[in-house]
């Protein structure tokens, strides 16, 4: 397969390594802001034994995880994952955090939900990506919207994290918008 398929200009897809991986992550999760803006269930302390059982999961045809390692130092940085692949109806569900909060709001994100856009559309076929995102998390959907994702709905009242109740912002993009947008010629190089 193309490597440049999962190289942009920030960040590369790679596979997870459970070994090498696992505390990295275990240790996001002690970022109750990361876990919080993530998580639907209620925020735990981490564990790593939990954390590698998940990584370890075989695969399948509707789950297509990656790690998100820096292009300059090759740092595991994050996380991006298709889910709920449908190839009935040619849909999925997307999911991505950026763990490492030095790396947050600096692109990377962003790289990296095209490059999962350019592998959902153009190596599986699909017609349609959707995500769900915390209402008041402003800066991922700004980073959304940048790759193409519009907004198609509004949970009210749906989460409720730290005392706060918030809505869900469902987005959702078409290849044919990710191609028209110009989101869908290729990853920024």
């Amino acid at each position: 397969m193309n490597d440049s398929l999962f190289t942009g200009t920030l960040v590369r897809l790679a596979a997870q390594d459970p070994a090498a991986d696992a505390q990295t992550i275990s240790n996001w999760r002690r970022d109750t802001i990361y876990t919080r803006w993530l998580e639907v269930d209620p925020v735990l302390p981490p564990q790593l034994k939990q954390t590698r059982e998940r990584i370890e999961r075989p695969h399948s045809e509707r789950f297509y995880p990656f790690a998100i390692r820096a292009l300059a130092d090759d740092k595991l940085i994050g996380f991006v994952i298709l889910l709920r692949v449908n190839s009935h109806h040619r849909d999925a569900y997307v999911g991505i955090g950026i763990g490492e909060s030095e790396y947050r709001s600096k692109g990377y994100g962003t790289d990296a939900m095209k490059l999962i856009l350019q592998f959902a559309f153009q190596e599986l076929n699909l017609h349609r990506v959707s995500l769900d995102a915390v209402a008041t998390n402003a800066r991922a959907i700004r980073s959304y919207e940048k790759c193409g994702f519009v907004h198609e709905g509004k949970t009210r009242g749906a989460e409720f994290r730290g005392g706060i109740r918030d809505d869900i912002v469902t987005m959702g993009v078409l290849r044919e918008e990710w191609e028209r947008n110009g989101t869908g010629n290729q990853v920024d190089r």
